[in-house]
């Protein structure tokens, strides 16, 4: 009770236009499901599936692509010279992808006999708005986590040592990283890109990948901590995704659970691999177009989403996808650097002429000594995002995230986390504030 009335507190306090719509939802998706379960004809059982995902997916749709199809309805009436409808912009809840899929994995996985649904009402809405990952995941499924609801849990100092370091790992991850590069990447993409050089580009946006890998990233670990502190284990949500030998391995390793979630509730109904070659090519590209589309409502997401499903095509032909070759690791991470331009800069005339800057060859204007901070970051960021291609990274980032420590270990550990805590607590206090990137997702 606790946690939900701190999740519903910490939501209102957010977005406190769309609380009521949030708690509707969520209380009508909890009797509609048990109304389905009770149900024994099967296509009385399909209705309320289908309505319950209707109410799921439906505010999806209309809070967060609404804007977006007024908008190219009007371009198109403009261009026949038929006027434009009049709109009101909608304004999108925060958290709406990440709660709305957690709504589906419920309703699907009880339709599927996976898991019978759950018998307190108070038990699901705490599964959907738990609020250290409400906003931006990870994604938990329904399946992973509904014993871990119910279950008479003790509070173990240990857990919430290591739950407390690990959300501390994740906040200096944030602010000490991410922030820092970020400042100055906004900068760089915000000035004349026409005039930009070559090495200033490549910076600029091998910057942005770090940026974003680290402030998202940071946010799955402050998650896995803050539920960790109260008991939960979140699945995790990154593993190394840059040391990727092949898009397929990056899809892997990157933003895990919304690749979870797509294969089980999207990719698979399509019918996955199992309706010949030419079908699975298909499956896979539209998978990662509406991946593509879920990330936002604008053009250069479809395209980012159809850049990505292109190559995961190519590599399922060629049998990449199979085999890891170290020597693949740096042609994919340029295609991910080239697929991160076209996700960051939603104007596409803006976001063509920086891609050819990219190849421009031009070195002209380069100066690498104009943000020493900026750039000891990002080498930083980079040390760390290659570090497991090492030994001595694995042995590291097993030490940090996967020991359990014992007593001494916990002093040293506990002393450096709160070190990195008040590091990151004086940075908050002396920069204004920035949100994590995928809130606006």
């Amino acid at each position: 009770m606790v946690l939900l009335v701190a999740s519903i507190v910490f939501y209102a306090w957010g977005a406190p236009d769309f609380i009521l719509i949030l708690l509707a939802s969520t209380v009508a998706n909890y009797y509609i499901v048990r109304q389905m379960y009770r149900t024994e004809r099967q296509a009385t059982k399909k209705l309320w599936c289908a309505l319950a995902i209707t109410i799921c997916l439906g505010l999806l749709a209309y809070f967060k692509y609404a804007n977006f199809f007024v908008e190219n309805v009007n371009a198109l009436l403009e261009a026949f010279g038929l006027g434009t409808m009049t709109w009101t912009k909608v304004l999108l809840p925060i958290g709406i992808s990440f709660f709305s899929f957690q709504s589906v994995t419920y309703v699907v996985d009880v339709y599927r006999g996976i898991n019978k649904p759950m018998e307190r009402l108070t038990d699901y809405v705490v599964y959907i708005i738990m609020f250290p990952q409400l906003i931006a995941g990870p994604i938990v499924r329904y399946t992973d986590i509904a014993d871990q609801i119910t279950a008479q849990r003790r509070l173990r100092w240990e857990e919430c040592l290591q739950g407390f370091y690990r959300f501390v790992i994740g906040l200096g991850k944030k602010v000490l990283v991410a922030d820092v590069i970020g400042r100055t990447v906004d900068v760089a993409l915000g000035g004349d890109i026409a005039s930009m050089d070559m090495g200033t580009a490549w910076i600029t946006i091998i910057a942005y990948t770090m940026q974003l890998y680290f402030d998202f990233s940071g946010y799955s670990d402050m998650a896995i901590g803050l539920g960790r502190i109260m008991g939960f284990k979140f699945p995790e949500n990154f593993d190394n995704p840059y040391t990727s030998a092949s898009i397929s391995e990056f899809w892997r390793r990157w933003h895990i659970t919304l690749g979870a979630f797509m294969r089980n509730y999207l990719y698979i109904p399509l019918g996955g691999n199992r309706k010949g070659r030419g079908r699975t090519y298909l499956n896979l590209w539209l998978v990662f177009l509406l991946s593509g589309l879920w990330h936002g409502a604008s053009w250069n997401f479809v395209i980012w989403g159809a850049y990505h499903g292109c190559f995961l095509v190519v590599e399922r032909l060629l049998g990449i996808d199979k085999q890891r070759k170290s020597w693949r690791i740096l042609p994919t991470f340029v295609v991910l650097l080239v697929g991160w331009a076209i996700f960051r800069i939603e104007d596409l005339p803006t976001c063509w002429l920086f891609i050819t800057r990219l190849f421009s060859f031009d070195i002209s204007g380069f100066a690498l000594a104009e943000h020493p901070q900026y750039y000891a970051t990002l080498l930083l960021a980079l040390a760390f995002a290659f570090l497991t291609l090492f030994p001595f990274g694995k042995k590291l980032e097993r030490w940090v995230f996967y020991t359990d420590y014992g007593n001494i270990q916990h002093i040293a550990v506990w002393l450096l986390a709160c070190l990195l805590f008040i590091f990151c607590l004086s940075s908050l206090t002396a920069t204004a504030f920035s949100p994590f990137i995928y809130f606006r997702f």
